[in-house]
């Protein structure tokens, strides 16, 4: 790829054999919620009162600096998770394009630790909330709990503006990054 024919992956950074490769240490808090925003899949985990550490995967969209989730009232997700309790949140960021399809390049990850606040069946709209949100969920979800979830800290990103190659170097590869 000439530099004159530069890619953007999903950080919005561009990249190209003839130009300098971006580092993961130029990704901005803006770019990373950017591709946080294009997701739909996340992995949340967090240490339930019994003292066993549970992680779930969940349909998810982020808006407005938070990500939304909606789980049945029921759910253990639901049960569990409080009001301001810590959660630890992952997100595959996927990269290669077309080329991911064939070839088994890794998602980059974007790793969070956010408080959750639990809002009860029927008390938000999640249409107001989240439109994409609410077009990824079957109707018979629509009326659940909403878990808002609100970064704190630093993201810690893995493989986000670097080449695949660079992924195998933790020193390139990991970058923390500002959440506000």
């Amino acid at each position: 790829m000439w530099a004159d024919e530069r890619v953007v992956n999903v950080f919005g950074l561009a990249r190209g054999r003839k130009t300098t490769m971006a580092s993961a240490r130029s990704l901005t808090t803006d770019r990373i919620w950017r591709a946080l925003e294009k997701t739909a899949f996340a992995v949340i985990s967090f240490v339930p009162p019994e003292g066993e550490p549970r992680s779930s995967g969940v349909v998810c969209a982020a808006a407005r600096r938070h990500l939304y989730v909606v789980t049945a009232s029921g759910s253990w997700k639901a049960r569990q998770i409080s009001d301001g309790d810590p959660v630890s949140v992952t997100v595959p960021v996927r990269r290669g394009g077309l080329l991911s399809l064939i070839a088994p390049i890794p998602p980059a990850t974007v790793t969070f630790l956010a408080r959750g606040t639990v809002h009860p069946a029927g008390s938000v709209s999640i249409e107001s909330v989240s439109k994409r949100l609410a077009s990824l969920l079957p109707p018979e979800r629509k009326n659940g709990c909403l878990l808002e979830l609100a970064p704190e800290g630093a993201f810690l990103t893995y493989g986000g503006g670097v080449s695949l190659r660079d992924m195998a170097k933790p020193a390139a590869a990991i970058a923390r990054v500002p959440v506000a």
